[in-house]
C-alpha cells in the first residue's frame, strides 16, 4: 500500500532510516564475528576447545556472510503500555550490540510469534501489527520499501492484508522462497511444534507444506541448536529437480550446511545402472521384503553343530571352549537379534570371556594387552568365521536375485511363485561385483546394510512428498531417524507411484513413528479458486479420502484451448505460450512424458526459447508431467489432459498434479475431448 497522506509519508521515512541502521549494524556484526574467528583461533584452550570454539565461530560468520542479499525486516509489533518498544521482525536477529536491544528480531523467537498469531478478538497484548511492502526483487535498498500497512488490534481493528496477498501472488520466477513475511496462523502452530513430536502434514496443493516444513527445519535449528546440529538435520525431496527449486529458502532464513538430498542419493551403494519391469520393481518395494531379505542373511549363521570345541594356544598351553558352551553362545546372541555385525562381535566377546574366566582362575586377572592378544587369536577368529560369516549386503541381495532355491527358502509363506519369479535377475551375473543395479535394487541394499550395522542417524528428518514412498523406503528413512524425530509432508491425492500411500497410518508406522500427528492443511494460498475447483472436481476420480481444498483467492484465470486435432496440438501450444507470454511471470508448459519432445520442438520452430525442469531461472520451462511434482509456475499450460491420463495407471492422480502447478492462471490445451 502506497501511503498518502503526510503521517504515512513520515512513518515511511522513519522506517527507510530504521532499516539503514540495520544495514550498517549487520556490516558491524559480520565483522565483529571475522574479528571473533580470528580471536579464536588464537584462543589460547586445549587443542578440542579450540576446535569446537573456532567451528562454531567460523560457522557463525559463513552464516553471515552467505546471508542473501535482501529486506532487513518485514513487520513490527507495538506492544499496549508505555514499557514496551517497538519490535521489528526480520529474518534474522540484528543488533549494534549484543548487550543491548535488538535492532530486528528474529521471526523464530518467542517475542515474535505474537506477529503471527495476534487478532482483534485475541491481541496477545499487541497494539499495532505493521507490514511493509517492499519492491519486487529487492536486494535491501531502503528506498525499496514502498509501502506501510498498519493493523490497530488494540482497537479490534482484523482486515486482510493487502501486502500479504501482494507477496503471495507475486509472480514465481526462479527457486521458491521464503514464506516468513506471510506465514498465517495454522502455518505457524506446525512451524513451531515440539522437536520431540513426531507431525505428518496433509496438505491440499498451495496450502504451502513444503514451505512449512522448510521453515520448521530453520525453527528447530534455531531453538534446539546443539541437539540439532549433534544429529544433524536431513532434508528429503523426491528428486534434484524439486531440490533445486527449494535450495534458496533455508540460506535466506539465515540456515546453511543442512544437508538437502534424495532418498536415492542417500542409500546409493552403487549407481543405478540397471531397471526392473514395474511387477518386480513393486514386489522389491513390498513391506514382505524385509523379512525375506532378514532371513536371506541370517541363514548364513550356524550353529556351530559339528564343529566341536575350541582350542586356543598360548605358548605350550591351550585354551579351551567345550562344543556345548560354543553352541550355547551362538544361540543366545541369535536369540537377542542385534545388528549382524554387532551379534558377530558378541560371539567373539563371548568366548573371549570364558576363556578370560579360565584364565583368572589359573593365574590371577590378565591384562588388557593379553584379553585383546586372545581376541585376535587365528582359532577365535576362525570359529567366529564359520558359525557367524562376515558379509557384505551386495552378496545377500545378489544370491536371492539369481538363485531360485535360495530365494524359495528366504520366501517361503511370505512370496508365491509368480512374485519370486518376477524377482529373479533374467541374465544373472557372474557375481555382484559386476551386477547392474537397479533403483529398487538399491533399496533392498540399503536394507541388508541396516541389518548388518545401523546407520547413523538424524536429529530431525523432513520427508517431502511422502505420499509417493513405498515401505521399503520408508523403512531407509526410519532407520536415519530411529533416534530423532520427522516431518513428513504430502498430499495423498497426488501420489503417483505404483506403491503410493492410501492412508498416513500406514506410511507413519513403515516410519517407525505411529504415534505420529497428523493435521490436514486444507486452505490454499498459492492456487486460484477458480483452478482448485477443477482440481476438486478431478479428487472425484482419485482413489483416496482427503479433503477438498479451498482458496483465499479469488484472481486467476482457468482457459480452454481445443486444437483441430492432434496433429494441430502443436500449434495451439505456441499460441498458449505466446499469449502466457503476455503476461508477468514464470510460464510451465507440461505435457505427457511422450509428448514433450514434440512441444519442445515446436515451440523451438515458432522462436520461443525454453528451459527444462531444472532450469529454475528460466521465463518458460517445458516438463513431463512425471517430474512436475512439487514446482510451480505463474501460468501453465497442460497439454492434452486425456494423453496424460493415459500415460500411466494412476494418470488422474498425476493430471491433479499437473493443474495445481498454477499461480496465476491454467490454460488447457486439447486437441481430443476433455477426460472429466
Amino acid at each position: 500500500m502506497t501511503p498518502t497522506d503526510p503521517a504515512l509519508h513520515r512513518a515511511l521515512r522513519q522506517e527507510r532510516t530504521h532499516h539503514d541502521r540495520c544495514r550498517t549494524a549487520l556490516a558491524g556484526m559480520l565483522e565483529g564475528a571475522d574479528e571473533q574467528v580470528v580471536i579464536g583461533e588464537n584462543a589460547s584452550a586445549s587443542g578440542a576447545d579450540a576446535e569446537v570454539l573456532g567451528y562454531q565461530l567460523r560457522s557463525q560468520a559463513k552464516a553471515l556472510r552467505e546471508l542473501p542479499e535482501g529486506p532487513l525486516f518485514f513487520g513490527r509489533l507495538d506492544f499496549t503500555g508505555g514499557d514496551h518498544q517497538a519490535l521489528h521482525i526480520g529474518r534474522l536477529r540484528i543488533s549494534e550490540h549484543p548487550a543491548e536491544p535488538p535492532l530486528v528480531v528474529d521471526w523464530r523467537a518467542p517475542v515474535s510469534r505474537a506477529f503471527y498469531q495476534a487478532s482483534a478478538r485475541d491481541p496477545q497484548g499487541v497494539a499495532v501489527r505493521r507490514r511493509f511492502g517492499w519492491a519486487p526483487g529487492s536486494r535491501g535498498a531502503a528506498t525499496d520499501l514502498t509501502g506501510l500497512e498498519d493493523e490497530h488490534l488494540d482497537r479490534g481493528e482484523s482486515r486482510a492484508s493487502e501486502i500479504v496477498a501482494r507477496e503471495i501472488e507475486r509472480p514465481r520466477v526462479g527457486p521458491m522462497r521464503d514464506i516468513a513475511a506471510t506465514i498465517q496462523p495454522e502455518q505457524d502452530d506446525l512451524v513451531r511444534g515440539d522437536l520431540a513430536v513426531s507431525l505428518c502434514v496433509q496438505g491440499a496443493p498451495g496450502t504451502g507444506k513444503t514451505a512449512v516444513g522448510l521453515h520448521r527445519a530453520a525453527y528447530l535449528l534455531y531453538t534446539h541448536p546443539q541437539r540439532i546440529r549433534r544429529g544433524g538435520l536431513l532434508i528429503l525431496g523426491p528428486n534434484r529437480t524439486f531440490l533445486s527449486y527449494i535450495c534458496e529458502v533455508l540460506p535466506a532464513l539465515g540456515e546453511i550446511g543442512v544437508r538437502q538430498s534424495t532418498l536415492r542419493d542417500e542409500i546409493a551403494r552403487h549407481p543405478v545402472s540397471g531397471t526392473d519391469e514395474e511387477r518386480a520393481a513393486v514386489v522389491k518395494h513390498d513391506a514382505r521384503m524385509a523379512q525375506v531379505l532378514r532371513r536371506a542373511l541370517y541363514a548364513r549363521v550356524g550353529a556351530g553343530e559339528g564343529i566341536g570345541a575350541l582350542a586356543v594356544p598360548e605358548g605350550s598351553y591351550r585354551w579351551r571352549v567345550p562344543g556345548e558352551e560354543l553352541l550355547r553362545i551362538v544361540a543366545g546372541v541369535r536369540a537377542e537379534e542385534p545388528p549382524y555385525a554387532v551379534g558377530r562381535e558378541r560371539v567373539r566377546t563371548r568366548i573371549v570371556r570364558r576363556i578370560l574366566e579360565q584364565a583368572e582362575r589359573r593365574g590371577g586377572p590378565p591384562g588388557a594387552a593379553w584379553v585383546r592378544k586372545i581376541s585376535r587369536a587365528r582359532a577365535v577368529g576362525e570359529y567366529v568365521e564359520a558359525v557367524w560369516p562376515k558379509v557384505r549386503p551386495e552378496e545377500v541381495v545378489s544370491r536371492l536375485l539369481m538363485d531360485p532355491q535360495a530365494l524359495a527358502e528366504a520366501a517361503d509363506g511370505l512370496l508365491d511363485a509368480d512374485e519370486q519369479k518376477a524377482l529373479l535377475w533374467a541374465k544373472p551375473p557372474r557375481s555382484w561385483k559386476s551386477a547392474r543395479w537397479s533403483a529398487a535394487d538399491l533399496v533392498l541394499l540399503d536394507e541388508v546394510a541396516g541389518l548388518i550395522e545401523h546407520p547413523q542417524g538424524y536429529g530431525h528428518v523432513v520427508v517431502d512428498e511422502a505420499q509417493d514412498l513405498s515401505p521399503m523406503e520408508c523403512r531407509a528413512i526410519a532407520r536415519r531417524a530411529a533416534f530423532g524425530s520427522v516431518t513428513v509432508l504430502g498430499d495423498l491425492a497426488q501420489g503417483t507411484t505404483p506403491w503410493a500411500a492410501r492412508s498416513w497410518r500406514t506410511v507413519l508406522a513403515h516410519l517407525g513413528k505411529p504415534d505420529a500427528v497428523v493435521v490436514p492443511l486444507t486452505t490454499g494460498f498459492r492456487v486460484p479458486g477458480v483452478v482448485l475447483e477443477l482440481a476438486n472436481r478431478l479428487l472425484e476420480r482419485v482413489d483416496v479420502e482427503v479433503p477438498a481444498a479451498r482458496s483465499l483467492r479469488g484472481d486467476g484465470e482457468l482457459r480452454f484451448r481445443a486444437a483441430d486435432g492432434d496433429g494441430d496440438l502443436p500449434r495451439a501450444v505456441v499460441d498458449a505460450v505466446r499469449d502466457a507470454l503476455g503476461r508477468e511471470g514464470s510460464v510451465g508448459v507440461v505435457a505427457a512424458d511422450a509428448d514433450v519432445a514434440r512441444v519442445r520442438r515446436a515451440l523451438g520452430e515458432a522462436g520461443i526459447e525454453a528451459g527444462g525442469a531444472q532450469e529454475t531461472g528460466a521465463r518458460v520451462a517445458v516438463v513431463p508431467a512425471s517430474v512436475v511434482k512439487g514446482l510451480e509456475y505463474d501460468h501453465v499450460v497442460a497439454v492434452e489432459p486425456a494423453a496424460i491420463v493415459a500415460g500411466e495407471e494412476r494418470g488422474w492422480r498425476r493430471l491433479y498434479v499437473v493443474v495445481t502447478r498454477a499461480v496465476a492462471g491454467l490454460e488447457v490445451v486439447h486437441g481430443r475431448p476433455l477426460p472429466w
